[in-house]
């Protein structure tokens, strides 16, 4: 197994910062944005689930159209990629199903044997939250992967902003979520910084370790 040097994962991420000028003209290579998609698939989830959706926007009047529904900021056009964060409005029994299911074959376990993870599922998740409790709990998920990809990106030199500055109902509209049980919760542009942004060269603003990091 490949590691990184402590100080090599400390340089990216001290390069790093929420990019809020990019470089229309440059594109993410292929291979490395399909190693992004990788690491979005393998991000982590509470109990596995992955109630969750990445919609990989490239039209670019699709792209115009989300950009009015993010108040005009122009990283939703001129960054390489976007990314919306889409949570599952619900968790179902067909959905607890397909997860079952899913490990069963790339485990090659049988599923009765699942039995007992199935009931954990069914009752922390489903019989434990109502539809709203599980949509927020669907929610919270969707910033594991943000933050992979952010993490990400850095590690491969790659300039990426977080965003919430948008309308959610919009872009459930724009991108045909409902249908499909999804919503909006998060967008990460991706691509390269433009020279002319002045953010890029700001000292970060973090507070001390010791005031944020609590040893018991």
């Amino acid at each position: 197994m490949k590691t990184i040097e402590p100080q090599q994962l400390l340089e990216q991420l001290n390069w790093r910062y929420a990019t809020k000028q990019f470089d229309a003209g440059r594109k993410i290579p292929a291979d490395q944005w399909a190693a992004i998609e990788e690491a979005l698939v393998l991000s982590p989830s509470s109990l596995g689930l992955q109630a969750w959706a990445f919609v990989v926007v490239q039209d670019p009047a699709v792209r115009e159209e989300l950009k009015a529904a993010s108040y005009g900021q122009s990283q939703i056009t001129d960054a390489s990629h976007l990314v919306v964060f889409t949570a599952r409005t619900d968790v179902t029994p067909s959905d607890v199903d397909q997860y079952m299911d899913r490990i069963a074959k790339v485990r090659g376990v049988s599923p009765d044997s699942l039995a007992g993870f199935r009931g954990m599922i069914e009752g922390s998740v489903l019989q434990a939250r109502d539809t709203a409790g599980r949509a927020a709990w669907t929610s919270r998920q969707v910033y594991i992967p943000l933050g992979v990809l952010l993490t990400s990106a850095a590690l491969m030199g790659l300039d990426a902003c977080p965003m919430e500055g948008f309308d959610p109902a919009a872009y459930d509209r724009i991108l045909g979520l409902a249908e499909k049980g999804l919503t909006a919760v998060a967008v990460a542009t991706v691509g390269y910084r433009s020279t002319e942004d002045g953010y890029a060269a700001l000292p970060k603003v973090r507070y001390a370790k010791q005031d944020v990091v609590l040893h018991v």
